[in-house]
């Protein structure tokens, strides 16, 4: 039988007092999914010898989940009031130190004997992600297509392929992470966020694949999500590749143009519908240049000028 060090009893790992890793474990509503994720990833990083700190974030939860996770002795920050995943993540991530930060969901769903792994390829790599894969057949079946919509646009936008946009399974490296805190939402959209910064930022980033599992309890997640995430997935291109909007948005209207350009010189009368639609491209092409430009200036790493 392991014996069980009292550090690692209280969510540190007993191999060392500067924890490798520090693991973010974001819970809302999960009372009968969270001390078994708690004992898992415990057993999987001290098996492998990683020393780690464990923090359980609490998100209002209305049922028994906090009194749960605190029966570990593991470090939960405690909300009154649900405020979102995405605060729960920021909040469990500001009070750890460790120089990587990994995410799992409490839910079950997650597989924790991969964190060994991508904590390993974290070493090449600014973020890990989970990578349930085009089936995920642990996902609602009402749930695919739209995640195969948010996927592809995201991987077109983005300039990268994407296989998971928002798989709640990461391993990242602090710095590059922490650069991006004051962008990263309060709600579900925050992994898609994260993945967007990353890649349009030009860091490594790397999808390992992970069998998902059947959830314990309900999902989180509503219909109108979709929408929110179509919304952001938008926002995050313009603020880091605007090009990507302006310049096809631009070619359209530039081509509807020189098309009634072509056709009017052939009935002999130009309208000003081809002069407008030329203009036009060069108007949104001009915004597309600016706001590339201020895009590269905030991307410039912290220091430089």
């Amino acid at each position: 039988m392991r014996t069980v060090d009292p550090a690692t009893a209280s969510g540190t790992g007993a191999l060392s007092a500067a924890p490798a890793v520090s693991v973010v474990i974001p819970a809302y509503n999960e009372e009968n999914a969270v001390i078994p994720t708690i004992e898992k990833v415990r057993e999987v990083l001290n098996d492998a010898g990683i020393p780690f700190e464990l923090v359980v974030v609490n998100d209002g939860s209305k049922d028994g989940t906090a009194a749960a996770a605190k029966s570990t002795g593991v470090h939960v920050v405690d909300f009154p009031h649900n405020g979102g995943y995405g605060r729960a993540l920021k909040a469990g991530i500001a009070v750890t130190k460790a120089p990587l930060v990994a995410i799992i969901d409490a839910d079950g769903t997650y597989p924790a004997e991969m964190l060994p792994q991508m904590i390993e390829m974290a070493a090449y790599n600014q973020m890990v992600v989970g990578d349930r894969g085009a089936a995920m057949k642990g996902v609602p079946m009402i749930r695919k297509p739209a995640k195969w919509v948010l996927n592809n646009l995201a991987s077109y936008l983005a300039g990268h392929k994407i296989t998971d946009l928002n798989s709640g399974l990461r391993v990242f490296q602090r710095p590059e992470l922490e650069r991006f805190i004051h962008l990263l939402p309060n709600a579900f959209s925050f992994t898609t966020t994260i993945t967007l910064c990353m890649l349009a930022s030009g860091f490594n980033v790397s999808y390992l694949p992970i069998t998902y599992g059947k959830r314990v309890g309900t999902s989180k997640i509503k219909a109108v999500d979709f929408f929110r995430f179509m919304m952001l997935v938008f926002r995050l291109t313009v603020y880091f590749q605007p090009l990507r909007i302006f310049m096809p948005l631009g070619a359209f209207l530039f081509l509807i143009g020189v098309g009634k350009a072509v056709y009017d010189v052939w009935i002999d009368n130009l309208s000003e519908t081809a002069i407008f639609g030329m203009l036009g491209a060069i108007v949104i092409w001009s915004f597309g240049l600016i706001a590339d430009m201020m895009a590269r200036m905030q991307l410039r790493p912290p220091g430089t000028r």
